[in-house]
């Protein structure tokens, strides 16, 4: 009997469920665990792949009939905002990201709840609990950290840290080639500020500093205005069935 090694990865398929995004459509995701030795390589061949992660899982969407999710990414090197994003960067020039270890805090979670409660009320993760919120950022096996953004104070340019109460939050994978957006947060109140365009933009430059290609958006859903963001950022790749390709018909000017 021949057996598998331990660290060989074993993929699974979820029965079907209602679609979030697009009405009337069902869903069905395929996945995978990401624990031991090898769970950080296999997360970055499997980003590369079209998977995102969720703790300690890596899914990509396996549904029979549709292909609508299509997984971006921001090509780092020839990024050039445009004058909607320059306009963000001005209205944020008071705003600090500060790269953290994974640790929640109930700051964050006070921030989480009422980002869902504004946004996001009726979702997959409207009854999450702080115990939730707290696997959500402790379980991984990869490389992951959290940014958390506030406002710039007296000595921000010594010790890279923001001061006052916290603006947003992003979950976010640092990978051989570029940095993967997990999951980002913000207050809803600061509607003038754009602070969901912001946290990408300060990705793309926090990715150049690093000399990464690359920053993973996730999925975009053709037909979904909640994900139509992320056409946006340019120049951006689709991963298609030949692989990463360049993507047309891209459009730019937005905020979330």
């Amino acid at each position: 009997m021949t057996q598998q090694p331990r660290d060989t990865p074993q993929f699974y398929l979820t029965a079907p469920t209602a679609c979030p995004y697009l009405p009337g459509k069902e869903e069905r995701k395929v996945f995978t665990h990401l624990v031991g030795e090898r769970a950080a390589a296999l997360n970055d061949m499997l980003t590369h792949g079209g998977f995102r992660r969720s703790q300690s899982i890596a899914y990509r969407p396996a549904c029979e009939h549709c292909r609508a999710c299509v997984s971006v990414r921001v090509v780092v090197e020839g990024f050039v905002p445009s004058a909607s994003q320059r306009r963000i960067s001005r209205r944020n020039a008071d705003v600090v990201g500060d790269v953290r270890a994974s640790v929640p805090t109930a700051e964050q979670y006070s921030l989480f709840r009422t980002y869902l409660d504004a946004r996001h009320a009726n979702g997959g993760m409207a009854d999450m609990s702080v115990l939730d919120y707290a696997m959500m950022i402790e379980d991984s096996h990869v490389r992951t950290r959290l940014i958390e953004y506030r406002r710039r104070g007296p000595d921000t340019a010594i010790h890279g840290r923001g001061t006052g109460r916290l603006l947003g939050v992003c979950l976010t994978d640092v990978l051989s080639d570029g940095l993967s957006m997990v999951y980002s947060f913000y207050d809803p109140t600061e509607t003038g500020r754009s602070l969901g365009s912001f946290i990408i933009l300060d990705h793309v430059a926090k990715a150049r500093a690093l000399g990464l290609p690359y920053v993973y958006l996730g999925y975009w859903v053709d037909g979904s205005r909640k994900m139509d963001y992320k056409r946006r950022f340019l120049p951006q790749q689709r991963l298609g069935p030949e692989g990463w390709e360049p993507a047309e018909g891209a459009v730019q000017d937005a905020a979330v």
